[in-house]
């Protein structure tokens, strides 16, 4: 059915014949290994000695806190950070002290650093070719420069402020010198600039502060101008006299009037005591006017006389009448004498209250003068403001004049910067290393040549060979009964031909003939072909001479037998008793109907599994993607797809022990898959025989169809393999009982649609099927 695939696009890779290849020419890579590592063992050992050596510098601030500046601290700090590290290592190497470092050493007369200077004969013929640029076009200088740059190496060490300084040179003692002096140069421009920066400093704060204090001078005279024009006269506090005087009043007044309400208010409760005839002891006025008091102690003595009197006189008596007359006077010399403090205390509240006007009087006239002195002193502390910024400033440029002419003078300039670690003199060679790049070259030529090799494999297409996996034995052929003669008129099979031959009598074994002749053994000489083209032995070169004794032997093989009287394949020609049909037609049936799952009942056993083999492979080729589940207790349709080998199955995905990805496997001779039975316990998988319809929809999925060769099971061992979209064939050698039978119960069970279906007489395509090895031994092994 299927025609010639290209085989381009499923050819593998034989890994065992692509590195076979490293065996057959491992005198030609050791060969190949040894001559590199000679010739570099020559190149190191010729090769000029290079010595290298490194200074380390640690950028940090050298001021001490004792001679720091004061004002400046903050803004003369040099920056530490990253970028001002950098910066340091652009500057370390710049050309003005690399300058500096060659004029020292006198590098310009040394061949090593002047290209010019000693130039091979081959160097002027490159040059004269122009495959070189002429070193005489730059300046000796330049050249010099050049090479410098080339040797050194400055870099920041991360997560640090430490430069390092590396130099190296075929003289050991100049590799230690010139990092040495390339740090001291540094330091010296350093030194240099600071130097530089302090003396601009003092030149440009001498005639500022010049000018600083004249402008000082006659801010401040303008101050004391403004101050006595406007009468601004400074008290007490530094508090202009108006406004002092202001406060000052307003306090005298608060007095006043509180005094003047005091009087009032004991003016006013006098003269309601003395109005109603009460008591004056209970007025502290009256209580504290001398006299009063006096009178009062004479009043206590007359009535502690009358009292004692009393007990010896009447109350007519001429005694006790004067006293008592005493005592009435007295009394009114009291109230007399409270009459005068109340006057008093009027006459108090009367001065406050005309001191109080007073004195409202000039805190008008106070707040008039205050208002105007707070105008003028606007302006007058403007005037302070700009002279004492003028003054702030020239103190301030006087100190820092001060400072920087002490360091001038007394040279005290610190860089920031301090060498920790100089270069000494190296004793070994830096390059080259002779072992290390020995063995490199060994190692590298190794695996170059092995890359080589394995190319050359690859690409000869020794190392291809079709991509279905390992290539099988060569398999004994299974043998078929002879043929029976051919029936003198064709009758054509009906779709009811399975029904009505399972209900009829069942026709003797014996009675029933086999359908075709067993296929002729392959000639030796095609089987040394076939063998060598599967275990891609054949040279390319070899290939036309191979292929008319292919297409000859195969078509010899593969030629059917004539019928008598139609001339087609014996399979077409002779349909049997109970109505079966071929290989191929069945794969037909199958692509046709749309089916999803066919399943195969196999009741004569391990030899009509064949039918569920050959089916799935004719499915496969006609580009569907087909896998093939085995369900007979012998694996018999899974042995021969895998050549005998025992491998995960569907047992072990029951038995939880596998997953798909481990038990679906690649069928040996087509481009279908298979799962085997398994190496899993049956009892044990067959306790998980609910998840078969789990399984089956999963593989449906993944897949156009799903063969299930179940070998001779029944209506109910099918069961849970059946579904929409599925067709059952019914696989035969003979017509015998048991397959009558078979048919019969599985059309009484709900499966009246079965086709019976049998292997014999099936011939494998004439063109090589891209994937499979040996078409014929692969369709004879089955």
């Amino acid at each position: 059915m299927s025609g010639a695939q290209s085989t381009v696009a499923d050819l593998d890779v034989d890994l065992r014949q692509l590195f076979a290849s490293l065996a057959r020419n491992w005198w030609r890579i050791l060969v190949v290994a040894l001559v590199v590592t000679a010739l570099a063992l020559v190149g190191a050992w010729l090769a000029k000695p290079l010595y290298k050596a490194e200074t380390r510098l640690l950028i940090e601030t050298r001021e001490s806190i004792f001679t720091r500046p004061s004002a400046g601290a903050d803004s003369d700090r040099p920056i530490l950070d990253e970028e001002g590290v950098t910066s340091q290592v652009e500057l370390i190497s710049s050309t003005d002290i690399l300058k500096q470092v060659a004029q020292k050493f006198d590098l310009a007369s040394r061949p090593e650093f002047d290209s010019a200077a000693g130039m091979s004969a081959i160097g002027r013929f490159l040059v004269l070719v122009g495959l070189r640029s002429d070193p005489n076009e730059m300046a000796r200088e330049d050249r010099v420069l050049t090479k410098m740059r080339e040797k050194l190496n400055v870099y920041r060490v991360d997560k640090s402020r430490v430069i390092v300084i590396e130099f190296s040179s075929q003289d050991p003692k100049l590799a230690a010198e010139i990092p040495n002096a390339i740090a001291d140069a540094y330091i010296a421009v350093q030194r240099g600039a600071k130097q530089e920066s302090n003396s601009e400093a003092t030149d440009w704060l001498a005639p500022e502060i010049a000018d600083l204090s004249n402008r000082v001078k006659e801010a401040e005279a303008k101050v004391a101008a403004y101050r006595a024009q406007s009468d601004l006269l400074v008290g007490q506090n530094n508090s202009v006299l108006a406004t002092q005087q202001l406060s000052e009043m307003s306090s005298e007044l608060s007095r006043v009037r509180a005094s003047r309400a005091a009087a009032e208010a004991t003016a006013q409760s006098m003269r309601k005591v003395l109005q109603g005839g009460g008591s004056l002891d209970a007025l502290p006025n009256v209580l504290s006017s001398s006299l009063i008091q006096r009178l009062r102690e004479r009043q206590v003595q007359l009535k502690s006389e009358i009292a004692d009197l009393s007990t010896t006189l009447l109350d007519n008596h001429p005694r006790i009448r004067a006293l008592r007359s005493q005592l009435s006077d007295l009394d009114r010399q009291i109230r007399d004498e409270a009459r005068k403090v109340l006057a008093s205390l009027t006459t108090e509240a009367e001065t406050a209250q005309a001191r109080e006007n007073q004195l409202v009087a000039d805190l008008n006239r106070l707040k008039a003068q205050s208002a105007r002195a707070g105008e003028q002193q606007v302006e007058l502390n403007a005037l302070e403001r700009e002279a004492n910024a003028q003054r702030q400033l020239l103190e301030t440029y006087m100190t820092r004049y001060r400072e920087a002419s002490s360091r001038e003078d007394r040279n005290y300039l610190p860089v920031d910067a301090r060498v920790f670690s100089r270069a000494v003199t190296p004793v070994e060679p830096y390059f080259p290393k002779i072992a290390p790049i020995a063995g490199a070259a060994f190692v590298a030529s190794l695996l170059l040549m092995s890359v080589v090799t394995l190319l050359q494999e690859l690409f000869s297409g020794r190392a291809l060979r079709p991509a279905a996996g390992s290539r099988p034995e060569p398999v004994a052929e299974v043998a078929m009964p002879a043929p029976r003669p051919a029936m003198a008129e064709e009758t054509p099979v009906e779709e009811e031909a399975p029904v009505k031959a399972a209900e009829e009598t069942a026709v003797p074994a014996s009675s029933l003939s086999p359908i075709v002749s067993p296929l002729p053994e392959p000639m030796a000489e095609e089987r040394d072909v076939v063998e060598e083209w599967d275990r891609g032995e054949v040279h390319p070169a070899q290939e036309k001479e191979i292929e008319p004794v292919e297409a000859a032997a195969l078509a010899e093989r593969s030629e059917p037998e004539a019928a008598p009287e139609t001339g087609k394949a014996a399979e077409d020609q002779t349909p049997g008793e109970l109505g079966q049909i071929g290989i191929e037609k069945a794969a037909e049936k199958v692509i046709a109907s749309g089916a999803s799952r066919a399943i195969f009942v196999s009741p004569e056993g391990d030899e009509a599994a064949a039918s569920s083999v050959l089916v799935a492979r004719e499915v496969s080729d006609a580009g569907l993607r087909v896998i093939l589940l085995d369900m007979s207790s012998s694996g018999a349709a899974s042995r021969p797809m895998l050549d005998d080998k025992v491998l995960p199955g569907i047992t072990n995905l029951l038995a939880s022990e596998a997953q798909f990805s481990d038990i679906i496997h690649s069928d040996h001779y087509s481009d279908c898959h298979v799962i085997p039975v398994g190496t899993a316990d049956p009892v044990k998988a067959m306790r998980a025989a609910d998840r078969l319809p789990i399984i089956m929809q999963s593989l449906s999925a993944a897949y156009d169809v799903v063969v299930v060769e179940c070998g001779p099971a029944g209506a109910d061992g099918i069961s849970r393999l059946v579904a929409d979209g599925t067709e059952v064939f019914v696989s035969m050698i003979e017509a015998q009982d048991e397959v009558a039978d078979a048919a019969v119960e599985l059309i009484r069970n709900g499966y009246p649609d079965l086709t019976l279906v049998t292997p014999a007489g099936y011939r494998p395509p004439l063109t090589p099927v891209p994937g499979r090895s040996t078409p014929v031994a692969g369709a004879s092994s089955v």
